[in-house]
């Protein structure tokens, strides 16, 4: 099966000696294509600069990543197509409402008649009633749910959830999985970051965990799971004696 995410020797290092920070060292692995897939670690293991890294945020120290065979930084803008991310922070111009600011992302793809689309984003988000409604009046649940809506306004095949349930109710939850199930059964690879353990144990098809920068596991679920709970073998990896 083709990667749709891969991940070559990435290197990510802030500042300069002394006081430099080593974010990632040495990270390979391929993500299959069509999968869905948690990307799993405590604070601070890693994998919001991996994310940044892939969305072409910020530049590797060394390494390669590709999205679909597409490298990210000697190809940004097509990489770039291929991949929607969903933030960890809450984002957005108060300036308009939900409707014109998936209307301006889709221009930003060149995409000028994507309403259709746009309403099934809403529909299935739970968010058609607030699509006339400005950002700022909205919730900080309903804010996550436009992120989300943003991510997908030009239909990547690749999806990165960044704790996209972080301090969201209920029906968010629902709703999101319920979407996302439905994109990944139609060929979407699904990327997920959560410390909501039993969401990952419950989605997810492979998991990847890393520490201090590693990957210190890269199993199918199912085989993490053979000796209990997700939750146990997150916390088996986390107490082995420390990378290199």
């Amino acid at each position: 099966m083709r990667a749709a995410v891969s991940f070559k020797g990435v290197h990510k290092v802030y500042g300069r000696p002394p006081k430099s920070v080593h974010a990632l060292n040495d990270v390979t692995l391929d993500i299959p294509g069509g999968s869905f897939f948690a990307l799993l670690g405590p604070n601070g293991a890693g994998k919001t600069s991996l994310i940044q890294a892939m969305a072409g945020v910020v530049r590797l120290t060394s390494g390669q990543i590709s999205i679909l065979g597409v490298d990210v930084e000697a190809d940004g803008a097509q990489a770039r197509r291929l991949i929607g991310v969903v933030p960890q922070e809450l984002v957005f111009d108060p300036f308009f409402t939900v409707r014109e600011t998936l209307r301006i992302q889709s221009g930003f793809f060149g995409l000028g008649h994507n309403d259709d689309w746009i309403d099934e984003c809403l529909t299935e988000l739970g968010l058609l009633d607030k699509a006339n409604a400005n950002m700022r009046a909205l919730s900080g649940g309903m804010k996550r749910r436009v992120l989300v809506a943003q991510a997908l306004v030009h239909r990547p095949p690749v999806i990165v959830l960044d704790e996209p349930t972080a301090g969201v109710d209920i029906d968010l939850r629902e709703s999101l999985w319920r979407f996302m199930k439905r994109l990944n059964t139609q060929g979407h690879t699904i990327v997920l970051t959560t410390h909501y353990l039993e969401e990952a144990e419950s989605l997810c098809d492979r998991v990847a965990i890393l520490r201090k920068g590693q990957l210190a596991a890269l199993e199918d679920t199912t085989a993490l799971l053979a000796g209990g709970s997700l939750e146990q073998a997150f916390r088996k990896v986390l107490a082995e004696a420390p990378l290199e």
